[in-house]
């Protein structure tokens, strides 16, 4: 191992053991009989059952059974009595010590101060009373084995019981089990009901939901043994790591991994840092034999901590002079995540003093999975509080777990892992079955998983491309939940990845091969009110983006950058400048082009972190700007927010055109006019009025075919009758005249669907805006947003009543 960081290590835990952080103890320990190791509770995983069920185990051909409680009687010394009790591990009662009953259950009063007799082993159990049993629940006896259980241990302690350990390392029964020795722990599970059943002690067994531990890594039953290992005092530094987080000194987000953060390091245990494995960081620590005298291993006294071996002698020495020892290196190794807690400072030289060190400690950034939030992070906050007296990193960010579809975790068994390299290339559906056959799958896994590929992928996975997954990859980053990874999400990225290209095309097909773009990407003052529209929008979302990476809001952030590319410069930007390219002046067409250029090389430029192969292609055919030397997009100025660009009275004016043009296509579509319809255009205060009539040409132009004549009325002029209406916002409304043209009773019946819904919007966001709550949390700019849509809606409620009218009065003419 690297030298430096072995040294990182013992240095750690010497100075943590001299200040009695580190301990040694004989305590109950999360042991994985497959491992041979004690394992941390952050390395258990509890699976839930909620009842009978069978479980594959490590070591045994058959399903063990979990999830029953078995009743059984203990005889009672002296006397014809028995008592009854309950448990889930039937096994455990080879380890039973005593049993515990409450001090107020009448029913056991007379047994108090009295013994149960082990039937299989010469035992016998004191009844004892303790205000911890729930007399209501079970038999009311709990029977106590403090060696193998957390809850019985403290019992254990409390009324000075024997702790008997009845398991070996490998999960077998040891010499305290009397006939059951050699028997492994779940096969002696099944031969001690027998027995029972043969002495008739055996009373019955039902359903019982419950936990069932298991090693995260062997999957194997962890069973809780007692063993002498070393331990760390987490108090003290959990509510120093709590501090610096609540003080502002690092940052973690989302909010919802902080107060995961807070709440793990409130109900924080001491935690077991002894590993019975080969590799590892060795623990530096000493046993001492005294000359004469038997070395008591569970005792922190009989240990010393040492950098080298003479230095363990020297302290030795100095707390035992004149005596005689030996000394022995303990043989356990360290839980890895105590040398990777050191990692942001041991990888820079500490505990020297190197110019790493000094020039880098501590660090930014710390970008890693929710999952190990306790795991590694919390723990190097805690060990570089501790060790180096200031914070590891300024901000910690928790990125999401991916998972298949239906949101399982993905495992080969399963068949359900996704090769990133797949979803770029693609693959066949017989290429994920072969791939199936390089692992060590048994025939029955191999089955199901070839099962999910054939319903998941019946025709392979198509080729997406590496920008088409980094960007699906991003837009699910949410900072919350895990990501339900489907190949069909980020097959329609591919598709918005052509998008771009055949903007992109287009574009380049407009400007002439000699086009030199302005000096500069601000405005010239010849834009017309598109051009204006989409530079406004573009500036907007530079400062939107920013602001959504700044703040860690990744998935925001695609959905800004999507919104700019989709649907305002290619579904209304790109499209618009088609006619005035083609039919307007020379210097229009110069304009839209220039316009053209910047909304291109921004948006390009603005998605370039999400889609970098992609967008380096594509700006690599943009001429460049004058004086412009800039050799890849890579070091492209990144866009930002352009003040001269901000025009909300020309967003305000051009939506009303967008509004206004998408209401006549809504309505002749949905009245079936195919030629000469006739329309109308209110609008209700007098920017929107001149605006109408200014932009009438730009409206007709987005209609579509079939417009037959539009018209722009004023807010005093009177509603047109025998029309339908389309509320664009509350300063605009367009109406299609169809007296004559429609069923009047079936046009009735839709105005009065349409008004209900308008209602239902406008009572909710009535409800959103009067909560004290949301007035009180709320930005001033999000309650605005919420205003305009509670006038949209109550316009759109006028504007269907007028309907309702008008139609109503048609029907009378």
């Amino acid at each position: 191992m690297d030298d430096n960081l072995s040294a990182a290590v013992t240095e750690t835990f010497v100075r943590l053991h001299d200040e009695g952080i580190i301990y040694r103890a004989n305590r109950l320990v999360n042991w994985c009989t497959q491992l041979n190791t004690a394992i941390s509770n952050l390395e258990v995983d509890n699976k839930e059952l909620e009842g009978r069920t069978l479980l594959d185990v490590p070591g045994y051909e058959r399903k063990v059974e979990f999830g029953v409680i078995t009743h059984f009687k203990y005889p009672i010394e002296g006397t014809n009595e028995t008592i009854e009790v309950a448990t889930t591990r039937p096994e455990t009662m080879l380890g039973d010590s005593g049993i515990a009953v409450n001090p107020k259950d009448e029913r056991y009063k007379h047994l108090l101060g009295k013994n149960a007799k082990h039937p299989f082993v010469d035992r016998l159990l004191p009844i004892f009373a303790d205000d911890y049993v729930d007399k209501e629940f079970g038999t009311g006896a709990v029977k106590i084995t403090p060696a193998h259980d957390p809850n019985d241990f403290n019992l254990g302690r409390r009324h000075n019981l024997a702790f008997i350990n009845i398991l070996n390392d490998n999960g077998t029964m040891n010499g305290n089990t009397g006939k059951f020795e050699g028997t492994k722990r779940f096969d002696a599970r099944y031969s001690v009901v027998k027995a029972l059943e043969e002495l008739g002690l055996y009373v019955k067994k039902e359903n019982n939901p419950m936990k069932v531990p298991l090693c995260s890594r062997s999957k194997d039953v962890i069973e809780p043994v007692m063993k002498p290992q070393w331990w760390m005092r987490m108090r003290e530094l959990a509510d120093a790591a709590i501090k610096v987080v609540k003080d502002g000194e690092i940052i973690i987000r989302p909010e919802s991994a902080e107060r995961d953060y807070y709440r793990w390091l409130g109900d924080i245990q001491d935690w077991c840092i002894s590993r019975q494995l080969w590799w590892g960081h060795r623990a530096p620590v000493y046993l001492i034999h005294f000359e004469g005298e038997q070395s008591d291993d569970g005792d922190d006294k009989s240990w010393v901590a040492g950098r080298t071996e003479q230095e363990a002698e020297e302290k030795t020495k100095a707390k035992y002079p004149g005596k005689k020892f030996k000394l022995t290196r303990d043989e356990d190794v360290l839980d890895t995540w105590f040398s990777s807690g050191l990692w942001p400072f041991s990888t820079l030289g500490w505990p020297n003093k190197t110019h790493d060190f000094e020039k880098l400690y501590p660090t930014s950034v710390l970008e890693t999975g929710w999952d190990i939030l306790f795991f590694w992070v919390a723990r190097m906050i805690m060990l570089g509080v501790k060790m180096t007296g200031q914070v590891p990193f300024r901000e910690v960010y928790c990125h999401s777990l991916v998972r298949d579809s239906e949101g399982r975790k993905m495992s080969k068994s399963l068949g359900n892992v996704i090769d990133p390299q797949d979803v770029i290339t693609g693959i066949p559906l017989q290429g994920l079955h072969d791939k199936l056959l390089l692992g060590n799958l048994d025939p029955k896994e191999l089955n199901n998983a070839t099962k999910f590929q054939k319903t998941s992928f019946p025709d392979g996975i198509p080729q997406c491309g590496s920008d088409a997954v980094r960007f699906s990859l991003v837009s699910y980053t949410t900072g919350g939940g895990d990501i339900n990874f489907d190949v069909r999400v980020i097959y329609g990225y591919r598709k918005f990845c052509n998008k771009i290209y055949q903007a992109t095309k287009y574009v380049l097909g407009k400007i002439d091969q000699d086009f030199v773009p302005q000096k500069n990407a601000g405005r010239t003052g010849k834009e017309s009110l598109s051009e204006r529209w989409i530079l406004h929008k573009f500036t907007i979302a530079a400062k939107e983006v920013n602001q959504a990476l700044a703040d860690r809001e990744f998935q925001k952030s695609t959905v800004i950058v999507y919104q700019y590319w989709y649907n305002q410069l290619c579904d209304v930007y790109i499209e618009n400048s088609k006619a005035i390219i083609q039919d307007g002046t020379e210097e229009e067409a110069r304009s839209a082009k220039d316009t053209l250029y910047t909304a291109l090389e921004g948006a390009l430029t603005m998605i370039h972190p999400f889609m970098p192969f992609l967008t380096e292609e594509l700006w690599q055919r943009l001429p460049r700007r004058p004086d412009d030397s800039t050799p890849s997009i890579v070091r492209a100025a990144y866009p930002e927010y352009d003040a001269s660009l901000d025009d909300p009275a020309s967003e305000a004016a051009y939506e009303l055109v967008l509004g206004a043009s998408k209401g006549v296509r809504s309505l002749m579509a949905e009245y079936s006019i195919r030629d000469e319809g006739k329309l109308f255009i209110q609008t209700y205060d007098q920017t929107s009025y001149e605006t109408a009539k200014a932009q009438l040409q730009s409206i007709k132009s987005l209609c579509g075919k079939g417009v037959g004549s539009i018209d722009v009325l004023s807010k005093d002029d009177e509603k047109p009758t025998g029309c339908v209406v389309f509320a664009v916002s509350s300063s605009a409304a367009v109406f299609l005249h169809v007296k004559g043209r429609v069923d009047i009773d079936a046009e009735i019946t839709k105005a009065k669907s349409k008004l209900q819904k308008a209602s239902e919007i406008a009572t909710r966001q009535q409800k959103i805006l009067n909560d004290p709550a949301y007035q009180q949390k709320a930005s001033q700019e999000l309650q605005e947003q919420e205003r305009k849509k509670l006038a949209d809606s109550e316009a759109e409620m006028r504007n269907y009543e007028e309907s309702i009218h008008q139609f109503e009065t048609l029907k009378l003419e």
